[in-house]
């Protein structure tokens, strides 16, 4: 199909697609899709995978359906299943249901599924048509796509400066370089994360909770991780008292102390050993694996400089979310991104820009890693 298609499968496929969108920062480690059931010109089922990666989109669309999914179209975001796992095959599935046709907008990487959904349509007798709108699903999921493809999560990087990149003053302060509308805003990419990451000297001087705060969002909560090699995160910390309301990992390394890591293991901290780097700290290439491992597919990280330094220096920072405050704090304030031992400019981390927004009045821009 290669992205084309009738104006009728169009707007099908945009609204299986904004059910996808719907469940990002939800679904780890299973992708988020949207699935769409169309019988006689008329949305018969529609259904979003649930929190946690179950049920699929397509179990609840053919649910919501019942009889009236014989003979109907479905418009899959990705590509229905075909192993078994703790669900049955939703490719499966959609041929007891009796569809007659499936559009696919992408192809599931997984090597578990790669086509294979597709050929169990296929072999059914069912019209499988792939491809439209494949560069917008490939963007709803790229998160999954990173890791399947890379054993990692996407990692978006988010910061807010001054007009100079600075995050605050020379004195340390920096609440609020930016006003309400883009703090709301960060909040609302919390919601759209499986997981946040601070460093801990974040951690110590802002003594944050990492939750997202917005009305109507307070149920997506995402995964709060401290990047901690001598795992000095306080016990009277916000992120330690509000670990019973969910779940904060702790990445620290080998030097960490075992009766600070066992009090703040018996406080409900999850804590991860993991290998120091060449500095001393967290082996942040090795971070990413064990999150990859643990299924997160995408990564907020809001650290201060050094956490972005570390991510530019390995090469890990995958979006980049940028909110400018209109104000100057010279170059003796704290630099959004600090030292990463770069000395050629060939070898700096290049980005592309996507989009601006105004927010307030702040600035907003989001960047992706070139190439």
């Amino acid at each position: 199909m290669n992205g084309a298609g009738s104006a009728f499968d169009l707007a099908n496929m945009r609204l299986a697609l904004g059910l996808a969108r719907r469940g990002l920062g939800r679904t780890w480690p299973n992708p988020a899709v949207g699935c769409v059931l169309v019988r006689d010109g008329r949305i018969v089922g529609r259904g979003l995978t649930q929190p946690g990666g179950r049920p699929h989109a397509e179990t609840i669309a053919l649910a919501g359906a019942g009889a009236a999914a014989a003979g109907a179209t479905a418009y899959v975001s990705l590509e229905p299943c075909s192993h078994h796992g703790r669900t049955p095959p939703c490719a499966d599935a959609l041929v007891k249901a009796g569809v007659r046709r499936v559009v696919i907008a992408l192809e599931d990487p997984d090597p578990r599924v790669r086509g294979g959904g597709r050929a169990v349509l296929q072999k059914a007798g069912i019209a499988v048509e792939e491809g439209l709108l494949v560069d917008e699903a490939r963007e709803v999921n790229a998160g999954f796509m990173m890791r399947v493809q890379s054993g990692r999560p996407l990692v978006a990087l988010k910061t807010a400066s001054s007009l100079d990149g600075r995050i605050a003053t020379g004195a340390g302060e920096s609440r609020w370089i930016t006003g309400q509308p883009a703090r709301d805003f960060g909040h609302l990419l919390r919601a759209r994360h499986d997981a946040v990451m601070v460093g801990i000297g974040t951690a110590l001087a802002d003594d944050p909770e990492l939750t997202c705060r917005l009305p109507g969002l307070v149920a997506r909560q995402p995964v709060r991780i401290v990047l901690d090699s001598q795992a000095r995160l306080p016990l009277r910390s916000r992120l330690v008292r509000t670990a019973g309301a969910g779940p904060v990992w702790l990445l620290h390394g080998p030097g960490a102390q075992p009766r600070h890591l066992e009090a703040l293991r018996q406080a409900g901290i999850e804590c991860l050993g993991l290998p120091a780097a060449s500095d001393g700290r967290v082996d942040l290439m090795a971070a990413m694996r064990e999150l990859g491992a643990r299924g997160l597919t995408s990564l907020l990280a809001e650290g201060g400089g050094a956490l972005a330094a570390g991510l530019a220096r390995y090469g890990l920072i995958d979006r980049l979310h940028w909110f400018r405050a209109g104000i100057l704090l010279g170059g003796d304030g704290l630099p959004a991104v600090g030292p990463f031992g770069l000395s050629e400019l060939a070898r700096a981390p290049g980005f592309r820009c996507v989009s601006r927004r105004r927010l307030g009045e702040d600035m907003l821009e989001s960047w992706y890693r070139a190439g």
